[in-house]
């Protein structure tokens, strides 16, 4: 019976434990939190109405949500948790990566803190904040189910490094920040596949943070492109030693798109890109970072694993599509 009490209090504690890292993570991101309503006007007269989650990424009032929350709207309203309700803009859309940035006249806001979405593990705890179907700061949580996913945009270009999560995402969670224990962003929420429960997606925070960077500074991203669909894996020891690499992981090829930059280049399936362009790539960010309006047409060298051979080849980056 004491061994029983013993377990039955270790048990507890365990779930208190995880009971407080959920609250805390959600009260130190839901004051970021906003409702996100617009007015979209009709080709044939009426308007559209639609919602989802946003949240602030700076003090000054800039907000990170969906692309296809507010895209398009003639009329975007932020409501904030203290109820005060505010008429937003759009400073910059990618549809190409479902992110946008709209901004609201009030200054002093709590901004939410991002954390490196490369560092983040497959059971990792995940906490989703929003307002599905406008039930305001909805908390609800999971784990990281897995990462590397490839989810198709609704502009039809592939969103590489997806983080997959079983917290419970509905309509309206759409925007909303995906958070760690500590109540950092490591995601924005983006999707959901219905009718299957627990398998929701977000776009990664280091996706995010450059998106937003971008979309602040020029309102849109101009990109090119090599044609790979990709996934962060770690490279093995003996060939980071044997090629004196200065990453131990890289971006798997995990399709190559037909008549691209690199099909032409020679690249194939299961290549293990770690270098473009004389830079040290370890990640598909490292990549998205890298393919910017700068590469376009300009033919350069990429250094890819092969097995365990070390091949380079040249690659002229073309203009993505709808750029």
């Amino acid at each position: 019976m004491e061994d029983h009490g013993q377990q039955l209090t270790a048990n507890g504690e365990l779930l208190d434990a995880y009971s407080n890292a959920v609250s805390t993570a959600a009260a130190k991101i839901s004051p970021a939190v906003v409702n996100i309503e617009i007015k979209q006007q009709r080709r044939r007269g009426g308007e559209v109405r639609g919602g989802g989650s946003g949240f602030f990424f700076t003090p000054d009032g800039f907000l990170l949500t969906n692309s296809h929350v507010v895209g398009g709207a003639s009329e975007i309203e932020a409501t904030l948790l203290d109820g005060s309700r505010h008429h937003a803009t759009i400073v910059g859309d990618d549809p190409h990566t479902d992110l946008a940035v709209i901004r609201i006249s009030a200054p002093n806001q709590v901004a939410a803190q991002f954390a490196d979405s490369d560092a983040i593990r497959a059971g990792q705890v995940a906490v989703a904040v929003g307002n599905p179907y406008g039930f305001q700061c909805t908390v609800t949580a999971g784990v990281i189910s897995a990462l590397g996913r490839t989810m198709r945009a609704r502009s039809g270009r592939l969103i590489d490094n997806v983080i997959q999560t079983d917290a419970a995402l509905n309509p309206g969670n759409s925007g909303g920040p995906l958070v760690n224990s500590r109540g950092e962003v490591i995601g924005v929420n983006t999707a959901v596949i219905l009718p299957a429960q627990g398998i929701c997606f977000a776009i990664g925070s280091n996706t995010a943070q450059f998106v937003a960077s971008r979309l602040i500074r020029d309102g849109r991203i101009t990109r090119s492109y090599i044609g790979v669909a990709g996934q962060n894996v770690p490279l093995h020891r003996r060939v980071v030693r044997y090629y004196d690499l200065p990453g131990d992981s890289g971006v798997l090829v995990m399709s190559v798109e037909k008549g691209s930059p690199a099909e032409k280049a020679g690249l194939r399936e299961g290549d293990v890109i770690v270098a473009c362009a004389s830079k040290t790539i370890t990640s598909v960010d490292d990549l998205h970072r890298l393919l910017t309006e700068e590469q376009l047409g300009v033919a350069t060298t990429i250094t890819a694993i092969r097995m365990t051979e070390k091949i380079e080849t040249r690659i002229v980056p073309a203009r993505a599509a709808g750029d």
